[in-house]
């Protein structure tokens, strides 16, 4: 599924907010966000900007976030926490389109992005036969809960590093890539992988690892490694008549099979344990808190899949979603 950066929402609920005379909380999808007092009540449409929404430069309504680089982020006010951004509607010229439209383009919306690679490594796009590696948040598509539940699943450590993709095609070299393009041969720490870990010829032709690089000089090295290492995270298989990824069992096996490294499996949870698990928006913002092992730094969060591989009604694709920490949002996000 691709995310919807900005969209038409309703506002399911207002709540008073302790000693704040101008604004209040409501409730859009799964995110809290701080609104001005009047300005909604409960049912009305509103435009929604989830986290990381860079708004235009020149447009009114938008002034107001130039003292924070017209980037929507997550922030703390008398006490709540506010992710998010909800505007009304009549930002919008013209007709107000149905619930879940995407008004991105229409309001000229663009998403941050923290680092863009040095043009002269890209080497093309991303390749199409491999699937991308944004996770969706799960405040955005509450409905994967439902589809979890009852469902045997494990929850794996989001690391914080940058995405790498490894993909050797059934005929010519291995493909390389950062989380959008495709990568020339190069000394970056992507291609310096390749090398440690022989990719090029480790990999089976048709499959693709998808992982995080994590060390120094990358992010602030919050997992506290000595070395740049691969986390791997996903393991796709590209070959004709397959066309998707291991589930959890073969994922591990194959990681082990090819001196890979996967990310921290937290927990497997299956049979009675996961038929009576309670799948509730506050659970998981709770669990996805904490720090990363042997370490005082706060972990960026969790990522939770089934055990066997499914197909989400909700996100279009892979029944797969990610848990942010709200304690690293708020303290140790760039």
């Amino acid at each position: 599924m691709e995310r919807k950066l900005v969209s038409i929402r309703t506002v399911e609920s207002i709540t008073p907010i302790a000693g704040a005379d101008q604004i209040v909380a409501a409730r859009v999808m799964g995110w809290n966000v701080v609104v001005k007092k009047g300005e909604f009540r409960p049912g009305d449409p509103c435009v929604f900007f989830e986290i990381d929404s860079l708004l235009p430069q020149g447009a009114p309504w938008a002034e107001f976030l130039r003292p924070h680089g017209f980037r929507v982020k997550t922030l703390k006010l008398r006490g709540v926490l506010s992710q998010g951004l909800a505007l009304p509607v009549n930002i919008l010229s013209g007709e107000v389109p149905p619930e879940g439209t995407d008004v991105r383009d229409r309001l000229g919306v663009t998403k941050f992005e923290p680092a863009l690679p040095d043009t002269r490594e890209v080497a093309g796009p991303f390749p199409a036969e491999i699937p991308k590696t944004d996770e969706i948040r799960l405040q955005s598509a509450l409905g994967v809960l439902d589809e979890l539940r009852g469902r045997d699943f494990y929850v794996s450590t989001k690391c914080d590093g940058t995405s790498a993709t490894f993909f050797r095609p059934l005929e010519g070299p291995l493909v390389v890539c950062s989380r959008n393009w495709a990568l020339r041969p190069s000394s970056n720490p992507v291609w310096r992988t390749v090398e440690a870990l022989r990719l090029a010829e480790v990999l089976p032709p048709g499959r693709a690892i998808q992982g995080e690089l994590c060390g120094p000089g990358i992010q602030k090295n919050r997992l506290g490694l000595a070395s740049v290492e691969l986390r791997v995270f996903s393991v796709y298989d590209a070959r004709p008549g397959a066309g998707w990824f291991l589930p959890f069992r073969d994922f591990v096996a194959f990681c082990a099979e090819h001196g890979l490294t996967s990310v921290p499996i937290e927990q497997v949870v299956e049979g009675e344990a996961a038929a009576r698990f309670e799948h509730t928006l506050e659970h998981w913002l709770e669990r996805a808190r904490g720090l990363y092992a042997g370490t005082k730094n706060r972990k960026e969060g969790i990522v939770i899949r089934p055990l066997v591989e499914t197909p989400s009604t909700t996100l279009r694709g892979r029944l797969s979603f990610k848990v942010i920490n709200n304690d690293y949002l708020l303290k140790d996000e760039d």
